[in-house]
């Protein structure tokens, strides 16, 4: 039988009862079968999928999260190994791209994915090292003290407003939806407040057998160590926690708290285009799907 031209491949509009297929397809792909995450991705943003000509379930996938009209993160893209070399994955992006608007569209990217994203019009402006490993609180951590902010548990009803408004500074882009998902989707929530304002937040949720700390958002390292601190310090598990390798001192601060660097992804942004916000303060993405 002659295959099908990926151009006639339809692609489709994905929701919760793709998300088995979904699974398999990243588990062919060796990556980890995480339905919590995937279905977070599916009711927050806009799944896009082609189904496989041979009738296997997902022959590819990806995901468009949108951020009001300004920005939007691509990710989960995603080819089955057996469909591979035949374009799909061109396909399903120029979907996205067409989908997306106006919108500033930007993603992370694996050296694998990295030319096709290039000759599409994305283009590397940083590197995100994903660092794992067993945080060690150590004998003098982060936290409540002389100079210092302590944070706390956040609580949706008095703080998610403030919140808000914060990550809309740093981001230049409306993410309420998103971080309103937040408080029931993670483990905790914490903030870090100054003369009654909150200047950090951060979260921890698992994954995979993992606690995942992000987002971070802080103005300064020593606000970023704290809530990181108070966010890892009792964690029974390995951490993971994707950093922009330009922070040396933080970088270097959670390598010495035992979480080495596992990889390193190519964030991008398409067509050149300036990100919006202030992204000086954000100190860790939620996941590399998301930003």
């Amino acid at each position: 039988m002659k295959p099908v031209a990926p151009s006639a491949l339809p692609v489709r509009r994905l929701g919760l009862a793709d998300l088995p297929h979904c699974l398999d397809l990243a588990q062919d792909r060796s990556w980890p079968r995480e339905e919590r995450k995937w279905r977070l991705l599916l009711e927050n943003g806009e799944g896009f999928g082609i189904d496989a000509p041979d009738g296997g379930g997902l022959a590819g996938t990806v995901v468009l999260t949108r951020y009001g009209r300004t920005a939007a993160a691509v990710g989960m893209m995603l080819v089955a190994s057996r469909h591979g070399g035949r374009g799909l994955g061109r396909r399903l992006l120029e979907h996205v791209l067409a989908e997306a608007g106006d919108a500033t569209l930007f993603l992370c990217a694996t050296e694998y994915g990295r030319p096709l994203y290039e000759k599409l019009g994305f283009e590397t402006v940083g590197v995100i090292e994903a660092r794992v490993g067993h945080f060690d609180a150590g004998d003098d951590p982060y936290g409540a003290g002389p100079g210092r902010d302590a944070s706390r548990l956040a609580e949706p009803g008095r703080d998610l407003a403030a919140l808000c408004a914060l990550d809309i500074e740093v981001f230049g882009a409306d993410r309420s939806r998103l971080l309103t998902r937040l408080f029931a989707f993670a483990e905790q929530v914490r903030v870090v407040e100054r003369d009654g304002e909150i200047t950090g937040y951060g979260a921890a949720w698992r994954s995979a057998g993992r606690l995942f700390v992000g987002p971070v958002v802080a103005e300064d390292d020593e606000t970023a160590r704290a809530l990181i601190t108070d966010l890892a310090r009792d964690a029974d598990t390995r951490i993971r926690i994707d950093l922009d390798h330009r922070r040396r001192e933080l970088v270097s601060w959670i390598a010495g708290r035992g979480v080495p660097q596992s990889s390193t992804t190519s964030f991008m942004v398409h067509g050149g285009r300036a990100l919006p916000g202030d992204r000086s303060r954000l100190v860790a993405s939620f996941m590399s799907a998301l930003g």
